[in-house]
């Protein structure tokens, strides 16, 4: 058990963690773009808003929330540390810097990491906190025409302060009534500081990718002359840069389009 502790003690074990749970976090942030998808639908927020109250209200997906919140810590607070150490063990900086976008994102790692975190807590708090710990978000109700398939979108306002959603069928009328996150996001998306500071975290995001997806494979040992260039290859195109485009896509979207 000591040997067990010393290595997660140990620059190696830290190493071992970060990448795991930034392979972990790489696995998140592609579910949570296809769910975020929903957002480009013309549909007054319901495919979104069923979403969101999906993710809030299935126990197995809130147990791997708080999973997700875990990681997300750990990667954060080794990131500082091994960042910390790296800076101690080499205070002078290189006379000449290498000047490929690969070489500079796996130089400053700690820097991008720390914009991901500053936009990651006021993301959750601007969301994830409103949405499940206050009363600010309101309430839309949907109604579906079960012959025709038409949705009808409108106000709710609950009858109890406990009210959290319902499904329920009414003359041939499918009813939902959830939470409607679709109108706090749309309202952030509309504050142009928020959509700058959101385009600046996925520029940070798409070069924190951009080295840290490939660096998580060969921390792991996981390399072979084989399959590494298809590991740099989705490193490279799928999370530097098709991910971050789709994210960053969302608020330039509803600014200038809706």
């Amino acid at each position: 058990m000591s040997e067990f502790k010393q290595t997660l003690n140990s620059s190696l074990g830290k190493k071992l963690l970060m990448a795991l749970t930034g392979l972990f976090l790489c696995t998140f942030i592609i579910v949570h773009l296809a769910g975020n998808l929903f957002l480009f639908k013309d549909d007054e927020g319901f495919g979104f808003n069923v979403y969101a109250n999906f993710l809030t209200h299935f126990p197995p997906i809130e147990v791997i929330a708080y999973l997700l919140y875990f990681c997300i810590l750990l990667h954060a607070l080794y990131g500082l540390i091994l960042t910390i150490k790296n800076r101690k063990a080499r205070p002078v900086r290189y006379a000449s810097e290498p000047k490929s976008p690969a070489s500079w994102s796996s130089k400053n790692m700690g820097l991008l990491g720390a914009i991901l975190f500053f936009f990651i807590v006021v993301h959750m708090g601007d969301f994830w906190y409103k949405y499940k710990f206050t009363h600010s978000v309101g309430f839309k109700q949907y109604s579906t025409d079960l012959s025709t398939n038409e949705t009808l979108a409108m106000d709710y306002t609950p009858k109890t302060p406990d009210f959290e959603h319902s499904v329920t069928n009414e003359f041939g009328h499918e009813i939902i009534r959830v939470k409607d996150l679709h109108a706090v996001v749309s309202n952030s998306f509309h504050n142009i500081w928020y959509v700058i500071i959101y385009v600046i975290a996925m520029i940070a995001l798409s070069y924190h990718l951009l080295h840290g997806f490939q660096s998580a494979f060969q921390t792991l040992g996981w390399t072979h002359r084989k399959y590494s260039p298809v590991v740099k290859f989705i490193g490279t195109w799928l999370f530097a840069v098709i991910i971050p485009v789709g994210f960053a896509l969302m608020p330039i979207v509803y600014f200038f389009c809706r």
